[in-house]
């Protein structure tokens, strides 16, 4: 059955830095955003503020919309699935208080569903950091003059 996959990601930038997170996930790693998928019930920016409290332990104080994909991509992971995803810059409180990793995928223990996160300098960032083509495009328009 061919569905939609909506999913929500927050781009958070701190004294010229921006959080990514080293996943694996299906047995694979990955680089990307923080965000994830919406549930049942919520509405986008729901699902913005619920993947903030689980993965940061933060509630953002305010999210500002930065790009919804605009283009057919089918997941990497479920190719019957049409990924629409939405972009959101997202002040946090307390964003100095994130644990985060020095190395790319530095892991404790390298298995399912681990998950670190690690600030890169804006002016470092490229589309090649990311994994998937949705955050490299994301990655190019975040670098592209206002």
């Amino acid at each position: 059955m061919k569905r939609f996959n909506l999913r929500a990601y927050a781009l958070i930038i701190h004294k010229k830095k921006i959080l990514l997170t080293d996943e694996i996930r299906f047995g694979k790693k990955m680089t990307k955003f923080p965000g994830g998928g919406l549930e049942w019930g919520e509405g986008l920016m729901d699902a913005v503020r619920r993947e903030c409290r689980e993965e940061l332990q933060q509630e953002p104080l305010s999210a500002e919309h930065f790009y919804t994909t605009d283009f057919f991509i089918a997941s990497a992971f479920h190719s019957d699935d049409q990924l629409i995803s939405v972009y959101y810059k997202v002040k946090l409180p307390h964003p100095e208080k994130i644990k985060v990793a020095k190395k790319v995928f530095d892991f404790e223990k390298e298995e399912e569903g681990a998950q670190l996160f690690r600030w890169i300098e804006m002016k470092n960032i490229s589309p090649e950091n990311f994994t998937f083509p949705i955050d490299k495009l994301v990655a190019e328009k975040l670098l592209a003059p206002k």
